[in-house]
Formats: C-alpha cells, structure tokens, sequence
C-alpha cells in the first residue's frame, strides 16, 4: 500500500505520517528532505521557495518511486505538498488500487479559531528555521485553494474543522 499525504503548510502531514509509521510500521519519505537533499546537493538550481517548479522536478521522481514500490510489493508513505492533485492520471488502474491520497484541509473557521495554536505545534515533529512567512491570511488561502483543487480533481480529503483529528479519516 503506498499513502500519499498532501496539504498545505502547517496542516500536519509530517505529524500524521510518523503516527501512520508508527501504527502500520510502513517506511516514509519525506518530499521536503528529498527536496532539501537535491538543493543542498546541488543536483538542481532551484531554491526552496520554487514550489511550482519544484513540484514539476519532483513529481517525476516520485511517481516512478510509487511504480517501483508498488511492484518490488513495498509499502510507503510519502508525506509533503509537491504531489499534484491531478496525480492520477499518471498511474494505470493497476497501480491506482494500491495508492491512498489524502489532502489535510483546514476549514476557514478552524484557522481562525485556533491559529495561535496552529502556530505553535509547526515544531513538533521537524525544527522549523523561519516560520515568519506563516500568517493567517496566508493559511486561509492555501487551504481554500486546496479544498477547491480536491474537488476539481476529486482527490480524497481530510476536513479539519472542529477537533484536529486526522487519524481516523485514514483507512489502509
């Protein structure tokens, strides 16, 4: 079983994937480290604050990781916000039935009930460096345009609204 885990920032994927981790014992990666990994490394010019290119540069690699996955009979969770949410199309129906994707959407309401809180526990699985850019408005937006690009595309989300409780919408 592959699980993609998609959101925008803040919204916890990294936090869910370690959970999954820990539930299932499936293997994660992390499209942020693999990012970091060929910045720092130099195999591409791109900065972290690329993101559209980064997506087109890393999707690649990613999918074809899921392909080889999904045959050598792996499981994977893969956690980060560079896969695209029309991902489907680039798998046969025979790899499709062996890939899960949720997309953790907050609701307006919930960032603006518990942004402070929001803010708070970006740390708590990965140390971020600056997290100035983060706002509320800036939150709003990204999960709204999520919350659209799923149902454009009809990707599986998680709403968060009331409660932060991601877990249960997951189901191997």
């Amino acid at each position: 079983m592959i699980i993609l885990i998609s959101g925008a920032s803040h919204t916890g994927k990294t936090l869910l994937a370690q959970k999954l981790l820990e539930k299932y014992k499936y293997p994660v990666l992390s499209i942020d480290l693999l990012k970091m990994g060929l910045i720092r490394s130099k195999n591409t010019e791109l900065s972290p604050d690329n993101d559209e290119e980064l997506e087109e540069y890393l999707w690649p690699i990613i999918r074809e990781m899921i392909k080889t996955a999904i045959e050598n009979k792996q499981n994977l969770i893969i956690e980060g916000a560079y896969i695209p949410f029309d991902w489907k199309k680039d798998f046969e129906l025979s790899y499709l039935q062996f890939i899960r994707f949720y997309c953790l959407v907050m609701t307006q309401n919930y960032i603006r009930n518990h942004f402070e809180e929001i803010k708070n526990y970006a740390n708590i699985i990965e140390k971020r460096f600056d997290d100035t850019w983060f706002t509320k408005e800036a939150a709003l937006k990204e999960n709204m345009k999520n919350l659209e690009l799923c149902q454009k595309n009809g990707c599986r989300y998680i709403l968060i609204d009331v409660d932060y409780d991601v877990e249960s919408g997951i189901s191997e």
